[in-house]
């Protein structure tokens, strides 16, 4: 949704890169292209000139970090800028001292308040609580069969009395659920309204009347993120109408510009606590502005990546891979086909490689990656036997026959994984080991990639320095340089070690690395 308006920042604030120091014509040139940038995405003029004002003062009056050179400068201001617009800090829901705890949601038709709710269920759910999704939308044809439909794929159950269609009073169905809760042990309660196509006075009276009946700990106002400038007018009226005390931005997986989520928290002073990231019941995350900030500016997510991955893997087959990777184990294609459907379970691999930093510089490419070639590579491995994955030396030419035909792929293909498979295992067992990668001492293989194989070995390398011989051609002069370093190596007590230029007493013990606090677990260390 971001990417336009991330291109564009960016794109503004490289120019600063290079200057050793910052003219008042340089800033007002890179504030200006951000402004024009933030009102194309559709954001509100007031939080367009706030941002601008503030980030053009701070800019002004920074002063000079031993640190960070003064584009740098520019880009924390900017980052903390826009964290605060976007709502600053991540507030928790708040829960009821005796429950059930009520969350009533709010929000225009086509918001995706129904979905949402399924989404906050199954959320709350792998939180170790056990919530109620409450159908109080009886005016939608057919919302309170979606409602069901959803709560079953979340696992979440459905309390829907009425059949809706126009049939039913929703504020009796709101309290009813609630009581419902209460009697079955459920210790929160979701509670689904209707919405409207526009803003009105009856829609907002229900939403008022729901609210009276329930009182509810949290009331969630979904708001589409594609909506444009009329979101800050709907949220404005949602809170005079009905009040609100969190926002939840739906779509935010689409390509519209994205004004909403930058505009809604700044005009309301209420924070976004979530944000629904795709069609899928899974695809819901807590939203931190901070890390928006940081995807906007192209800087990656990394938090948010680890946190899916770490819901992902399971800890004790990390463990057990991790030790095979660094040899205690023989890493096979089967513990390589595992690794693939944990990474299934984080979601679409295009979404994973966006939260890396730098990931902006090759949009295009990451747009264009085909998510089938996963799919592909599954195949290949699921149509050899049991024994070809644990054992892949085994897989002769008739048997890499028989897996290209089984997979619908060629044998080139499978070549290609099989030699693939091998140089990553002997990758990531040298640098688990502490060596690093092959082809490089210490460091990472580079032999494999364009311009830094054996051929360019020669024209990479800096040519010899020409100096002064260290021996000399005089036989009686070489015998006394010779003797004078022998004396000079006594003195200092250095010996080096039999059959070591470099006085290694054990030439084969793997460089010792230190590592940051956490990763060694994944080395197997």
């Amino acid at each position: 949704m971001f990417a336009s308006l991330s291109d564009r920042i960016t794109q503004a604030l490289s120019s600063l890169r290079g200057k050793g120091r910052l003219s008042d014509a340089d800033i007002a040139a890179s504030i200006g292209e951000i402004r024009r940038a933030l009102l194309d995405a559709d954001v509100a003029l007031p939080v367009v000139r706030d941002f601008t004002a503030t980030v053009r003062e701070r800019a002004e009056q920074a002063e000079l970090s031993k640190v960070l050179n003064p584009a740098q400068q520019i880009v924390k201001i900017v980052h903390e800028e826009l964290t605060r617009i976007l709502g600053g800090h991540t507030r928790d829901l708040r829960f009821a001292k005796r429950g059930p705890t009520v969350y009533l949601l709010a929000g225009l038709q086509g918001a995706g308040k129904t979905t949402l709710a399924g989404k906050l269920g199954k959320w709350l759910r792998e939180q170790g609580h056990a919530p109620l999704l409450v159908a109080a939308d009886l005016q939608r044809p057919n919302a309170v069969q979606q409602l069901q439909i959803v709560g079953d794929g979340a696992g979440v159950a459905v309390w829907a009395p009425e059949p809706g269609n126009g049939v039913g009073n929703p504020v009796e169905v709101a309290r009813t659920g609630v009581q419902h809760a209460r009697d079955a042990f459920y210790d929160v309660v979701v509670v689904d309204t209707a919405g409207r196509l526009g803003v009105d006075a009856e829609m907002m009276q229900q939403a008022a009347d729901i609210r009276d009946a329930v009182d509810p700990q949290e009331i969630l106002f979904v708001i589409d993120a594609m909506i444009g400038q009329d979101a800050v007018t709907t949220a404005n009226a949602f809170a005079e109408g009905v009040g609100f005390t969190g926002v939840v931005l739906s779509k935010l997986d689409g390509d519209a510009r994205g004004g909403a989520a930058l505009s809604v928290a700044s005009i309301t002073g209420v924070p976004v606590m979530f944000a629904s990231t795709g069609e899928k019941v899974g695809d819901f995350e807590r939203f931190h502005a901070d890390r928006m900030a940081s995807r906007i500016l192209d800087m990656g997510d990394v938090m948010t990546l680890i946190e899916q991955a770490e819901r992902a893997f399971d800890e004790e087959q990390a463990a057990e891979m991790a030790a095979k990777i660094a040899g205690d184990g023989d890493f096979t294609l089967e513990d390589f086909l595992v690794q693939m459907q944990q990474m299934r379970q984080i979601g679409s691999m295009k979404k994973m490689l966006g939260m890396l930093p730098g990931m902006g510089q090759i949009r295009e490419q990451l747009e264009n990656f085909d998510e089938r070639e996963v799919d592909r590579v599954e195949a290949i491995v699921r149509s050899m036997t049991p024994e070809e994955r644990r054992t892949p030396k085994i897989i002769n030419g008739s048997r890499r026959s028989r897996i290209a035909r089984g997979s619908g792929v060629t044998v080139t293909e499978v070549n290609g994984l099989l030699d693939r498979f091998e140089q990553a295992k002997t990758m990531m067992r040298s640098m688990a080991r502490g060596g690093g990668a092959p082809g490089v001492p210490g460091g990472f293989g580079m032999g494999s990639m364009p311009g830094m194989g054996k051929k360019s070995k020669g024209r990479m390398q800096a040519p010899p320095q020409r100096g002064k011989k260290s021996r000399s051609g005089n036989p009686a002069k070489r015998a006394a340089q010779e003797r004078a370093a022998a004396e000079r190596a006594e003195s200092s007590g250095v010996r080096p070690a039999a059959g070591s230029a470099f006085g290694l007493t054990d030439p084969d013990a793997p460089p010792k690395l230190d590592l940051p606090e956490g990763l060694g677990k994944f080395l197997g260390r």
